[in-house]
């Protein structure tokens, strides 16, 4: 297999186990907050997101294509942003249960923004 669709299989696996850990996590904040002061709940994720955004970066390397110069990478940047907030406030920086769940929710909808761009390879209005 070559360089780039190794990369590529790599950066395909930590989306869905980063969406995947994230959507656990959100559940737990909601059902079973205990649960997120476990060792690996707040090592793991981090890890899966470094070896993610390295996988991208590299992608974008390989490929050539750059945000800025992609309208839809810059777009897929910029929901990132988004959805990082978003993930922060839903684990972390929401006052109540209602404005994390809501922050949740709307993170995970941004997570899907973001894959559905991945694959078209375009904005979804385009």
């Amino acid at each position: 297999m070559n360089t780039y669709l190794w990369l590529k299989h790599l950066h395909v696996s930590c989306v869905v186990l980063s969406g995947c850990l994230f959507a656990l996590r959100g559940g737990w904040m909601l059902w079973a907050p205990h649960r997120l002061q476990q060792g690996w709940v707040r090592v793991l994720p981090h890890g899966i997101d470094t070896v993610l955004l390295l996988s991208a970066v590299g992608l974008a390397v390989w490929s050539g294509q750059y945000p800025l110069a992609q309208g839809w990478l810059t777009a897929k940047v910029l929901a990132l942003l988004v959805y990082i907030v978003l993930g922060s406030v839903a684990l972390k920086r929401g006052c109540t249960r209602a404005v994390r769940a809501s922050a949740l929710v709307a993170a995970l909808l941004v997570l899907a923004f973001i894959v559905s761009v991945a694959l078209r390879k375009q904005l979804p209005w385009v």
